[in-house]
């Protein structure tokens, strides 16, 4: 599809001209997705799914912390190979996979899934229709996004993106999963301008 291959064309380039400090999302430690994966209470077993993960360092202090099976998915081969570089050795541990999440076709099921920044570009009905359809089939425990709220930017890496607010995020997802909890915060970016997110945890209903 034209649309797909230009945004992964445009993520390509990002990664391959740009540095961690020269782009806007960049964070040294990702405490909130940390804790919002930390309260989910699941063993170090659980598996992961970190979408649009990119060269955050997430998946840094996921190893570090003891979790055994962690997938990273991006659409930019350039994001991942450089988070590979960074890792090193420890690379080896993690399943990584080059895909846009809207042609995303998971082999396996989810106890978490992470996405900060992804799901905001998503912007046309049929691409949110898309991921969510995904996310119903593939994730059993527990949902973890991050977007700009209704108080953060409008456009990100020069794209439009969605804004949510509590509820309209909730409904993108209640057919399948109820909320826990939500909360915003201030991302300072590397050159200091704020970003205004918005994250909430989902349970999936029904699950063992």
């Amino acid at each position: 599809m034209e649309i797909n291959d230009n945004r992964k064309e445009h993520w390509d380039t990002v990664y391959s001209t740009k540095q961690p400090h020269e782009v806007s999302w960049t964070q040294e430690k990702p405490i909130t997705s940390l804790d919002f994966i930390t309260q989910t209470n699941l063993d170090k077993f659980a598996k992961i799914i970190d979408i649009g993960g990119g060269d955050s360092r997430l998946v840094d202090f996921l190893l570090d912390e003891g979790y055994q099976d962690i997938t990273v998915l991006d659409i930019s081969a350039e994001a991942l190979e450089r988070a590979k570089k960074r890792l090193g050795n420890k690379a080896d541990k993690v399943n990584w996979i080059v895909s846009d999440v809207t042609e995303f076709i998971p082999e396996t099921t989810f106890d978490i899934w992470h996405d900060r920044a992804a799901f905001h570009f998503l912007t046309t009905e049929e691409q949110i229709k898309a991921y969510t359809a995904t996310v119903a089939k593939a994730v059993t425990g527990y949902l973890i996004i991050g977007t700009f709220s209704e108080n953060g930017p409008q456009k990100c890496s020069g794209l439009d993106i969605k804004q949510y607010t509590e509820t309209t995020l909730e409904h993108q997802f209640s057919d399948s999963f109820k909320k826990l909890k939500c909360t915003t915060e201030d991302h300072v970016t590397p050159f200091d301008t704020t970003q205004n997110f918005l994250f909430c945890s989902y349970k999936r209903e029904n699950s063992n």
